[in-house]
């Protein structure tokens, strides 16, 4: 059986970008074959490698796994990433999705039509600040992780979307000074100080060339 661990997803951030970072914080190495064509995609599917003909797909420990959640949910329990007991993972679990609910407004945006992109980042804002960024504040409390004593996928998860938030609203962070904190207490970690310097697997924000590959590549979602 293959130690290898290949990631199979565009050039590009998308639903792949949550893995790339649970991996890199892991301290797990792994390879990347980046779909360019609709030739490629088809192939992944005429292969059986696609259980529900959708991306991202990873191959670990001589499986075939896709949907994010089932990804995501093995690599953190493969790595120690999960909590301790059930009720831990239940709380990790609910932080988790409410990353990835913010997660996919941020996702979306550079596939929105241009004359609508200030109306739907007005509507990220206003989400982020009312709805999520306050949840992950008083989550985080006097401690340094969201559930328990130790690293879980959602503090990782969180580090990813609040950068990408300010990537986008410079100033979104600034009523919440506990994931302030947070975000550079996780940054100074080895593993995830690797991973933010030049050269590493994280990829850039979104440009249209990315976007005009996985409108190529996945043309039947975009009838």
């Amino acid at each position: 059986m293959s130690d290898r661990v290949v990631l199979h997803y565009f050039n590009g951030r998308g639903k792949m970008e949550a893995v790339r970072w649970l991996l890199a914080a892991a301290g797990v190495q792994f390879e990347e074959v980046f779909l360019t064509k609709r030739e490629e995609y088809e192939k992944l599917l005429n292969d059986g490698a696609l259980m529900f003909q959708q991306v991202p797909l990873v191959e670990i420990d001589g499986m075939q796994l896709v949907q994010s959640k089932a990804i995501l949910n093995y690599i953190a329990g493969k790595y120690s990433l999960y909590g301790k007991d059930l009720k831990e993972r239940a709380m990790i679990d609910m932080y988790s999705e409410g990353v990835s609910d913010l997660m996919d407004l941020v996702i979306m945006y550079p596939l929105t039509p241009p004359e609508n992109k200030q109306k739907y980042l007005s509507d990220i804002e206003q989400k982020a600040k009312d709805r999520f960024l306050p949840v992950f504040e008083k989550g985080l409390g006097n401690s340094q992780f969201l559930v328990g004593n130790q690293l879980s996928r959602a503090d990782v998860h969180l580090l990813e979307v609040t950068l990408m938030l300010q990537e986008l609203l410079p100033t979104i962070l600034s009523r919440f000074p506990k994931i302030q904190a947070f975000q550079e207490k996780m940054k100074a970690l080895p593993t995830i100080s690797k991973f933010l310097q030049p050269g590493s697997a994280r990829k850039p924000p979104p440009h249209e060339a990315y976007v005009k590959t996985v409108k190529e590549v996945l043309s039947h979602l975009f009838k």
